[in-house]
């Protein structure tokens, strides 16, 4: 045994692994010559250049073996070590996102919900917007239609009295035809038959007479008839009412004057 090994009191172990399970690093052919437990075991064998440092450093400031040789490997654990997190640490950072994430959510809930209501006025609004332009333009252009029968009125009434009187033919009654059938898609109705019931709603009584072959009052003669645009009367027929001569209880309508002898 070498006189370098007896130095120790115990065993000697000889590390002739040629790897360096520290650096990783392929040891030189000197590395595995010296002990498991001695300084530089398992490392390369220093150069001249490397001796000449060393030996520069340990003039200067002391010997260079005297630092530990996994101190690199102490500050990146202590580095790895200061980064990891703790699991109640992870939980509060896994929390507050959530609480943000549904912060968020609710808030883009409610900004949808804003947007959908100002949407949904806006379209009634614009529906009663269209109901109401359509109401109007009926009205208006019923009021020019109106406006434009009542004012032929008189021109139907002369019609209908050279008709009567056997004076409409030829070109004039093909004209008066042509013009009542155009009035007519205007909606124009005549009305007023001599039979029907009076109806003060829409007759005016030029006259009014008894009689015994009515049980009511009845239209016996139309001077003019009536005219009207759906309901809204343009003139109400004019016409000759008679009434019954008796009333509900068989009595007699007729007005008993006294005599004027008597009276004297």
């Amino acid at each position: 045994m070498p006189a370098s090994e007896e130095t120790g009191s115990g065993p000697v172990i000889h590390d002739h692994r040629r790897i360096d399970p520290v650096t990783g690093q392929v040891r030189g052919k000197h590395a595995a010559s010296k002990p498991a437990g001695t300084r530089g075991a398992g490392r390369p064998a220093p150069g001249p250049e490397a001796a000449g440092t060393q030996a520069g450093g340990t003039q200067a400031g002391g010997p260079a073996e005297d630092q530990p040789e996994d101190q690199h490997d102490k500050h990146e654990e202590r580095d790895a070590a200061a980064t990891q997190e703790s699991p109640e640490e992870a939980s509060e950072m896994v929390t507050g996102q959530v609480i943000k994430d549904g912060k968020q959510a609710a808030d883009v809930a409610a900004q949808l919900a804003e947007r959908t209501a100002d949407l949904q006025r806006l379209q009634a609004e614009y529906a009663n917007y269209r109901k109401r332009v359509d109401r109007d333009r009926s009205a208006v252009q019923e009021q020019a239609i109106v406006k434009t029968l009542t004012g032929l009125i008189p021109v139907l009434d002369a019609i209908n009295q050279a008709r009567e009187h056997g004076e409409l033919s030829g070109g004039f009654e093909k004209v008066a035809d042509s013009l009542l059938a155009a009035l007519g898609r205007l909606g124009l109705v005549t009305y007023g038959e001599k039979g029907d019931p009076f109806d003060p709603k829409i007759h005016e009584a030029l006259s009014y007479t008894d009689s015994p072959d009515v049980a009511e009052d009845t239209c016996v003669a139309i001077m003019f008839p009536g005219y009207k645009v759906g309901d809204r009367i343009l003139r109400p027929a004019k016409v000759a009412v008679a009434a019954p001569a008796t009333g509900l209880d068989g009595a007699s309508n007729e007005v008993e004057w006294p005599d004027a002898e008597e009276g004297n």
